[in-house]
């Protein structure tokens, strides 16, 4: 690879990171994004670091900073997964505006995904309650009074190889094509819970 070759990928990157952390593409303001992305730092280290001890079973035999590189660095992936929750934007677009290939947004999102959801969501208008579980969600509702929207959605994904162990057999729909199914709960205003 060429000295220009590795240019454009940092200018493209930064170019990538610039524009989708836009709030019209993330829909978090700068600010917060900033403020997720530190929450989320120390579980996403501790959980890789944890997740490398246990596959290699032990303490790591190489050097530090042996190995393959993160072809997205964490701001990215984090940023990615935003995008891709808020959006459903499919892994290939994703891959092309960031110059790599499919499976490592895949594998970015994977990884920066259940996060989140430990962290707890802010419930809206009072700060400091996280809403962690589907039963902290009906509590808060109940306490406040809040009248909560349940939709409900399916979302076209990739279906898995023919005689795969846990494949099924069914598929759902009239074209046959294999979904995930996804319920999200607002409150009467529209925010998401």
């Amino acid at each position: 690879m060429t000295v220009a070759a590795r240019v454009g990928d940092v200018v493209t990157h930064y170019r990538a990171r610039a524009v989708l952390s836009h709030p019209a593409f993330c829909g978090l303001e700068r600010a917060h994004l900033g403020v997720l992305i530190e929450e989320l730092a120390d579980p996403w280290l501790g959980r890789c670091g944890s997740e490398l001890r246990e596959r290699r079973g032990g303490e790591r035999k190489r050097t530090a900073g042996a190995g393959p590189d993160h072809k997205l660095v964490f701001t990215d992936s984090v940023l990615v997964t935003v995008i891709h929750l808020r959006l459903q934007m499919p892994h290939a677009a994703l891959a092309g505006l960031y110059g790599v290939s499919r499976p490592t947004v895949t594998c970015a999102i994977h990884e920066i995904r259940p996060l989140p959801a430990v962290r707890g969501f802010a419930a809206p208008d009072r700060p400091g309650i996280r809403l962690r579980t589907l039963a902290d969600v009906f509590a808060y509702a109940e306490a406040e009074g809040v009248e909560l929207r349940i939709d409900g959605t399916e979302t076209q994904v990739r279906r898995p190889w023919a005689g795969r162990p846990g494949r099924k057999a069914l598929v759902s729909g009239k074209k046959k094509q294999n979904t995930a199914k996804t319920a999200t709960i607002s409150d009467g205003s529209g925010r998401l819970l």
